[in-house]
C-alpha cells in the first residue's frame, strides 16, 4: 500500500502516508457495484486507488443523471464533506470497473487538516475540481445542443478509458444525456457518415479522428 499512495498521492508527508496505511482500510468493488447510495450517511472518507467510479443522481423512476467521474489518485469530495456536518449522500456512486479504494474513519479529518499541509491542500484541491467539473456537466445542460453533449461525452469516454474503442450502449448514453436511445442513434448514425467515428460489432465504436470530433458538429 506504500507504494501505491506515493505514486498516486506524491505530495502527501511520509508521515501522513504511514497514517493512511494505520488507520485506512482497503476495500474492493466489483463493476456496477455501489459505492454510496442516496440518503446513506458517510462513515469514512474514500480514496481511489484502482479502477472507475461513476458519481450520479438518479430520480424516483431509476433514471440516471451523470456527474463526473473518479479515477485514481483522487478522492470523494463528499465523502470529505459530509462526515463534518453528519449530512446524507445526495448522489450514487459505483464502480464502473473493478475499483480499490481506502476507507478512513471520519474523526481523522479534522486532525489531518491541522496536522498535515498536503491533506489540507489536497481537501481544498478535491473541493475544487469536484465543483469544475459539476459546472462542465451543467454548461453541458444548459448551453449546449444533442449533438454537441454526445461529441462532449464520446471525448470524456475517450479520455477515461484511454482508448479510441469504446463500448458504448445507447440506452445508457441517452440515460446520462437525459435524452432518448433513439436521438442518440439517429445522432451516433449521422457522426458514423461523417467519417468521425465507426460502428462496430458488439457496442463498440472506434474513434477516427478526435479532433475532428471537437470542432464538428452534427
Amino acid at each position: 500500500m506504500t507504494q501505491s499512495l506515493e505514486i498516486l498521492f506524491p505530495s502527501f508527508e511520509k508521515n501522513l502516508i504511514q497514517d493512511i496505511i494505520d488507520k485506512g482500510e482497503m476495500k474492493t468493488f466489483k463493476p456496477d457495484e455501489l459505492l454510496v447510495k442516496t440518503g446513506q450517511y458517510f462513515r469514512s472518507i474514500i480514496l481511489i486507488v484502482q479502477g472507475l467510479i461513476k458519481v450520479y443522481r438518479e430520480d424516483q423512476e431509476g433514471n440516471e443523471f451523470f456527474i463526473y467521474y473518479l479515477q485514481p489518485g483522487q478522492a470523494c469530495a463528499l465523502s470529505m464533506k459530509c462526515p463534518v456536518r453528519n449530512a446524507k449522500s445526495q448522489v450514487m456512486a459505483k464502480a464502473v470497473s473493478e475499483t480499490t479504494v481506502i476507507t478512513i474513519p471520519m474523526e481523522c479529518m479534522d486532525q489531518w487538516m491541522h496536522d498535515y499541509k498536503s491533506w489540507y491542500y489536497f481537501v481544498l484541491d478535491t473541493y475544487r475540481k469536484r465543483i469544475e467539473e459539476l459546472l462542465i456537466t451543467i454548461d453541458d445542460i444548459a448551453f449546449r445542443s444533442m449533438d454537441e453533449r454526445l461529441l462532449s461525452y464520446m471525448k470524456r469516454e475517450q479520455q477515461i478509458h484511454n482508448s479510441f474503442i469504446l463500448t458504448i450502449n445507447n440506452t445508457e448514453v441517452a440515460e446520462e444525456l437525459n435524452s432518448s436511445r433513439e436521438v442518440v442513434s439517429r445522432l451516433m448514425k449521422k457522426l458514423s457518415e461523417k467519417g468521425m467515428i465507426r460502428l462496430l460489432k458488439n457496442q463498440q465504436v472506434e474513434i477516427l479522428n478526435l479532433q475532428l470530433v471537437e470542432k464538428e458538429s452534427c
